[in-house]
């Protein structure tokens, strides 16, 4: 069976078309830096059947890149856009209403589109009230510039203070948010600004939230930033050095996510699977409605993810990579390569 037919897409309310459970992620090269390779590589993710693409303003040419591949392409109407806005100026977050306006249209110049379909703020800034934030997403909604709006790197208490002031005044909330979540725990902010991550145990009250709300959670580093890439083992710190950049290492590169890795070898050995495979089914097991932001410029490797994403794994597979209790049995889930 061929991955896009095994694809599981989601529905994100506000949107009038499935969206599939895996964006592509446009952060890094050769998409950030070169249009002409960021065009083939499109073409690969779609062709996979990747129709969704994360993108943001401080992605360097990203929005570019993707403005170009749709409008040479004529696929607007095919794929789905995240965007975001924000800015971090000597590390202290600025988004208010003249920023998010700016961006925007720099935006909506950029992807050569005279409309975004999700569009977030890729940060919290303390000193602006919700209220301005509503209020001013709400115009460009109406107004038919933006499809739905949500934010990045919010907590849930933040949003829920937003979209009780929203309800109160008969206007449309957040309704889509992209925290970190995945198998590694994030455990110092990697990016600065006010990273906020849902892995972990500190931060089950944030998943029992989400999973009772049902609001889309678009997860990033879903995979580490390449911690589950299989490209180093576990304990093998020299090497996870090189492979990692050093926002993997700032988050990441700590022993107690080597444990996980070294658990996700032996499922990984055990089923005859890959560690990313796991790494990824981890992702998609959550009762929370997950999607997952994945960059990889392989399309095998996205097939793989894509094959991932239909194929949960068991409650025991899942206490086992996070705690290391209950080696676990072959379940059902298992899948051949």
């Amino acid at each position: 069976m061929e991955a896009n037919e095994m694809l599981n897409t989601g529905q994100i309310p506000g949107l009038d078309r499935l969206v599939s459970r895996i964006f592509f992620g446009t952060a890094n090269p050769p998409v950030s830096t070169d249009e002409y390779a960021a065009g083939e590589l499109f073409d690969r993710m779609l062709a996979c059947g990747v129709d969704a693409f994360d993108c943001a303003r401080s992605y360097g040419r990203a929005e570019n890149a993707l403005g170009k591949w749709m409008g040479s392409r004529g696929n607007r109407e095919q794929v789905t856009v995240l965007s975001k806005c924000g800015d971090i100026r000597d590390g202290i977050v600025l988004v208010n209403r003249s920023v998010i306006t700016e961006q925007l249209h720099q935006s909506l110049d950029a992807l050569r589109t005279d409309h975004i379909d999700i569009y977030l703020l890729h940060r919290d800034d303390p000193n602006t009230p919700v209220e301005e934030y509503i209020d001013t997403l709400n115009e460009f909604q109406s107004s038919g510039k933006i499809r739905v709006f949500g934010v990045s790197n919010w907590t849930h208490q933040r949003i829920e203070t937003a979209n009780r002031y929203a309800a109160s005044h008969g206007l449309n909330g957040f309704s889509v948010s992209s925290p970190n979540y995945g198998l590694a725990r994030q455990l110092e902010d990697p990016f600065g600004g006010g990273c906020v991550t849902l892995s972990g145990p500190e931060n089950a009250d944030a998943r029992d939230w989400y999973i009772r709300n049902q609001m889309p959670v678009i997860s990033y580093s879903s995979l580490g930033r390449g911690f589950f890439s299989g490209r180093f083992k576990s304990f093998d710190y020299e090497s996870a050095r090189r492979v990692l950049d050093i926002y993997a290492q700032k988050g990441c590169l700590y022993e107690e996510n080597m444990q996980r890795l070294q658990r996700a070898e032996i499922l990984a050995e055990k089923y005859g699977s890959s560690v990313s495979e796991i790494a990824m089914r981890y992702v998609f097991s959550s009762p929370m409605n997950v999607y997952a932001v994945v960059n990889t410029t392989s399309a095998e490797r996205m097939k793989m993810n894509l094959r991932a994403a239909v194929y949960p794994l068991s409650p025991e597979d899942i206490n086992y990579l996070e705690t290391g209790n209950r080696f676990p049995e072959p379940n059902s889930y298992s899948f051949e390569k």
